[in-house]
């Protein structure tokens, strides 16, 4: 649950970086000047309409930050996280080009083998799943076709 009193002050937060008072911030966000009021004062909690017009209208505000106060503000801040290491993943064995002059030919290849034994039991694992996080708030998840 979003803290108000938090809210409100990170909303002013963002009110300075961008050197607005809150009549023109409504304006540009394009809500009423009575809202911004409300929710500064703690009467009123923000909307979810409220705070993805924020998060359209200046591209800088972190939707985490805005929320929940962790992150960074602006995004331009952000520390890049260190690469993510290749040691935890099996090795891929390298597929050759074949030269596209030479004749016709159908060449057969053995699939990997992408069973993990552990123990004495060995489990075939299968995708159920994917989600792709944006750096919007938005996602996609995606169910392979059986």
């Amino acid at each position: 649950m979003v803290n108000s009193k938090e809210f409100s002050k990170r909303l002013q937060k963002v009110f300075d970086y961008y050197e607005l008072n809150a009549s023109s911030f409504a304006e540009k966000v394009g809500v009423g000047r009575a809202s911004i009021s409300h929710i500064l004062s703690g009467r009123n909690k923000p909307s979810l309409d409220f705070v993805m017009k924020i998060i359209n209208e200046f591209p800088e505000v972190e939707l985490y930050w805005l929320l929940n106060g962790k992150g960074n503000f602006p995004k331009s801040e952000v520390i890049p996280s260190s690469p993510i290491s290749t040691k935890s993943f099996p090795p891929q064995e390298k597929a050759s080009i074949e030269n596209p002059n030479t004749k016709n030919s159908l060449s057969t290849t053995n699939p990997i083998n992408t069973t993990h034994k552990s123990g004495a039991t060995a489990q075939q694992k299968t995708i159920e799943r994917v989600i792709i996080f944006y750096n919007d708030g938005s996602f996609d998840s995606f169910t392979p076709n059986e």
